[in-house]
């Protein structure tokens, strides 16, 4: 019986015990939630920018990670895109911004690397910091750093992509003619006076459909079968790629629009660029020197074909997206609210954009802030 009365008897001491150290935790919370409650409240009475600091700091280091002096942006360029004149504007900025520009010229403009060529460039951009921060420009496909094992940091892709059958015209005519760029270099073709329509009445090879097939690859990567004309695989990999590998991809059509782009996301490089688009004497850089409009029957006989319909999807998908990007980053001054009224008078020397649509816009304020963080 005693030993009995004993164990009773502690248990009822321990529960006590627990009873009571529950009792004193719930207070502490109490308290704790109770100091919480009234900072969130004096932080609510606080003006607005001192309410985005926190936001701000965010946008600090983001610029730090995309803008920093180890920043790496690989432009691997679509012939005849316009990558020419956004190159140019990139070699216009690199000594007022202090970055570098480099050329890489592959042999024999071949588009796919080895193995082996692909892990050399890995190390080399990565390694070389005497020339970053740097844009790396050329006519090669998308590589995977991270299927090469660099786990590290990656680089900033970026690219222009243009409606597919105004791209093969355009290479159709510039190697017969050349351009107002190099306007004395004689092309592979000088001479060939075919025009574009008696080559498809022709079925002649220099304009058969696919030849169309070159945008896709240069996104799909280096797989065997990004270079098969009309695979669907390639089609939807280079969506992938697209949008999940590249920082931001513009449109030939709105080239302007794509310059403002870059230099609101990427200002440490592109500061000053759309000023040098507009009025700069070298941003315009090439020209064709003679480019037919081809016949509503040649475009009909094109666009029957499979290569063009994937072309031509994949050209409507980097628009779409496109459009998605420019109507998160931009705000036009016409179509602006009160509150958005009062954030643009707050920033006087705010910098504005006259895109493609004919509308003034600016860049849009922080859409986000940080509250009730916990714990202090």
């Amino acid at each position: 019986m005693i030993p009995q009365f004993k164990r009773s008897k502690f248990t009822l001491l321990f529960l006590s015990t627990s009873v009571f150290c529950i009792l004193l935790l719930l207070h502490k919370v109490s308290q704790k939630d109770s100091a919480l409650a009234r900072l969130e409240y004096q932080l609510s009475q606080l003006p607005g920018n001192t309410r985005r600091h926190l936001a701000e700091s965010y946008d600090q280091s983001y610029g730090d990670y995309f803008n920093s002096e180890e920043t790496i942006v690989i432009y691997n360029r679509v012939p005849k895109t316009g990558s020419t004149s956004f190159a140019g504007i990139a070699y216009e900025l690199c000594n007022t911004n202090k970055f570098h520009v480099l050329h890489v010229n592959t042999t024999r403009n071949v588009h796919m690397l080895s193995i082996n060529d692909q892990m050399h460039f890995i190390q080399n951009i990565t390694n070389w910091d005497a020339k970053k921060p740097a844009i790396y420009h050329g006519h090669f496909y998308y590589i995977d750093f991270l299927k090469l094992g660099f786990n590290e940091r990656r680089p900033v892709y970026i690219n222009i992509i243009r409606k597919p059958l105004d791209r093969l015209l355009s290479y159709y005519y510039f190697v017969r003619y050349g351009d107002n760029f190099r306007p004395h270099l004689k092309r592979r073709k000088m001479g060939n006076q075919m025009t574009f329509d008696e080559c498809v009445a022709k079925n002649h090879k220099d304009c058969d459909p696919v030849n169309l097939w070159l945008q896709i690859p240069f996104f799909c990567g280096h797989s065997y079968r990004c270079r098969q004309p009309g695979s669907r695989w390639a089609l939807e990999q280079a969506k992938f790629n697209l949008v999940n590998k590249y920082l931001l991809v513009g449109v030939t059509e709105e080239l302007g629009d794509f310059i403002a782009m870059m230099e609101v996301i990427l200002p440490r490089f592109f500061k000053g660029a759309m000023d040098l688009y507009l009025n700069g004497e070298k941003s315009h850089l090439r020209q064709t020197n003679k480019k037919d409009k081809p016949s509503e029957d040649s475009i009909d006989k094109i666009q029957e074909s499979t290569i063009w319909k994937m072309e031509h999807e994949f050209y409507e998908f980097a628009l779409e997206q496109f459009h998605f990007q420019k109507r998160l980053t931009f705000q036009a001054i016409d179509k602006l609210d009160d509150m958005g009224l009062q954030e643009s008078s707050n920033s006087p020397n705010q910098q504005t954009y006259l895109l493609s649509d004919g509308h003034l816009y600016i860049q849009k304020v922080l859409q986000f802030h940080y509250e009730k963080v916990r714990p202090q």
